[in-house]
Order: structure tokens, then C-alpha cells, then sequence
């Protein structure tokens, strides 16, 4: 068992198993979710349970929060019972969820006086990458404190980059969230082209895959869409929450993001017709029902995943 005392906050699609391996691992791990039943199967493999952030601050070194939003992260750290009321000089706060650049500035410094290191460490791969210890992960903030992190980072991911000080993490995850989201839509109107030329889409699918289409997307995603698997492993709602980081950032720069701000619209019929909860391969859905494929709507797929 390694020394160092880790707590997690957050314990949902890709927090349960992220904390699930630092368990594996050796780590002593404190754990809290807003939902018991979260925090209960990680304290039968090991785990110490808590009823608050601020308890999890106090029985830790270092700790981690993977939360759906930037006011999740706000009240977590800065909320009644939250991370800073049990926060002691020298500790180290990493956050791992998908935020404003601009907040994850804000919670450093907030953080620093108190003599609290922070980094945003926002992740990309998905339930699969957070199972499977293969997680991107783009880190923020000062370089003593990415190395403090390291060890604990190669537990939970497989390309690991300090891309810059407080904030460039999420300004890097806005990045990826771009390309992954005008990406499926690519991938979606490829694979519906072929599906309604009277095409296998499958055999489409696997000739991309030996050239310059080639991509993650079209591997992972395009196999959902052909195989209409949407049970989440990154949902419709979180990922349009991303694309709305993204697209504020770049309002704040003056820098138009065209292709993004259609996804986004996309997206937004997507949760209008009432597939938030679905995974964001389902894009495919709204591109096949403007191809006059099929209506795009809940009792389509059947019951919704919870």
C-alpha cells in the first residue's frame, strides 16, 4: 500500500471505476458521492466512506473531485462542508471533471491562500479509458504540483501532458471536446449516407478505418451507431455542457467556432426530443431522421438508461 492518503469526490460513470483503480493500486481511499449506494461498493472493496467533502478533506493528502459541472465543483470545494472548510496547508486538490477555464483559475487562487495546490486534470476516454486505466488526461497549474500528482495520474491514465499553468487543462479538454464532437458528426452523416444508399455500413466503416478517416470516433462510436448500442458512456447532456464551455471560451476570444456551434445545435434537438441520458454516438439519430430515416425520440430506443 502506497503512503499517500487520496479522497474522491464524485463517484459516477468514470469516477466509480477512476477510484476503483487507485484502490487496485494500493492507495488508502476516502470516498463521497451525494448517492449512498455510490460510496457503499467502494467501501466493500476497501474504501473509507465519508458524509461530506469537507470529512474527505480532512482524512486526506490529496484530493480528487470528477463532478458533471463547474457549480458542482464550486459547491464541492467552496459550499457548506465542502473540500476548503477541510482543507490544511500542503494539501493538494486535483480536479478531474469538465469546467470553465476561467472557474478552474479561480478555484486555484481561491485555493492558494489557503496554502492548497491545485491542478484541473480533466480526462477524455470515456467509461472504457476509465476502466481500463487508458484515460487522456490534460493537466493545469504549477509544474511542482503536476509532479506531485504524476504518480497518482499514471493510475488513472495512459497520456498524461502538463499543457500549462492554472486553467490550461480545461482550455485543452475544450479542444478535445471540439474535435470529438465534430468528429461524430462526421462520422454520423458518413455512416447514414451509406445506410440509406443501400450500403453495409459496417463495410464502410472498416475501409475508413485503413486510411485518413481513420479515427478513435469512427473505431468506438461508429461501431455504436452501426450496432445502435447508446446506453452512455458519454451522455447527450454532458457533452452539449462541454461544447458550451467551449463555445464561451471562444466568445471570450473573439474566435468563431462554425462547425462547433452546429454540433452544439444538434445536440440541442437531441435533448429536446428527450434523449439526454443517451450516449453522444446518438447524434446519429438526428442526422438519420433529417435523411427521413426514422424519428429521433425516446420510445425509438425503449426504455432510457438510468
Amino acid at each position: 500500500m502506497t503512503d499517500t492518503r487520496i479522497g474522491f469526490i464524485g463517484l459516477g460513470i468514470m469516477g466509480r471505476p477512476m477510484a476503483g483503480n487507485l484502490l487496485r493500486a494500493g492507495y488508502s481511499l476516502c470516498v463521497y458521492d451525494i448517492r449512498p449506494e455510490a460510496v457503499a461498493s467502494l467501501v466493500g472493496e476497501g474504501a473509507r466512506g465519508a458524509m461530506c467533502a469537507r470529512e474527505v478533506a480532512e482524512q486526506s493528502e490529496v484530493v480528487i473531485t470528477l463532478l458533471p459541472d463547474t457549480p458542482d465543483v464550486e459547491l464541492a470545494v467552496f459550499g457548506q462542508d465542502g473540500v476548503s472548510q477541510g482543507a490544511r496547508p500542503g494539501m493538494l486538490y486535483i480536479d478531474m471533471s469538465t469546467i470553465a477555464p476561467s472557474a478552474a483559475r479561480r478555484i486555484h487562487d481561491r485555493l492558494a491562500a489557503q496554502g492548497v495546490e491545485a491542478l484541473d486534470a480533466p480526462v477524455s476516454g470515456g467509461e472504457l479509458g476509465a476502466r481500463e486505466a487508458t484515460l487522456s488526461i490534460m493537466v493545469g497549474g504549477k509544474a511542482s504540483a503536476f509532479e506531485r500528482a504524476l504518480p497518482i495520474l499514471r493510475t488513472l491514465g495512459r497520456r498524461i501532458v502538463h499543457v500549462g499553468g492554472p486553467g490550461a487543462g480545461q482550455l485543452a479538454k475544450a479542444c478535445n471536446q471540439i474535435v470529438v464532437a465534430v468528429t461524430l458528426q462526421a462520422v454520423a452523416e458518413a455512416l447514414t449516407l451509406a445506410r440509406k444508399a443501400g450500403v453495409d455500413p459496417q463495410k464502410v466503416r472498416e475501409a475508413l478505418l485503413g486510411g485518413f478517416a481513420s479515427s478513435r470516433v469512427l473505431e468506438v462510436h461508429g461501431l455504436r451507431m452501426i450496432e445502435r448500442h447508446f446506453e452512455p458512456g458519454f451522455r447527450i447532456r454532458l457533452h452539449r455542457k462541454d461544447l458550451r464551455i467551449a463555445l464561451e471560451t471562444a466568445c471570450e476570444l473573439s474566435v468563431p467556432l462554425l462547425a462547433t456551434s452546429l454540433v452544439a445545435n444538434e445536440l440541442d434537438a437531441l435533448l429536446a426530443r428527450g434523449l439526454a441520458e443517451l450516449d453522444h454516438s446518438g447524434l446519429a439519430l438526428l442526422v438519420e431522421e433529417l435523411a427521413g430515416m426514422g424519428h429521433a425520440g425516446p420510445e425509438e430506443m425503449g426504455p432510457q438508461p438510468s
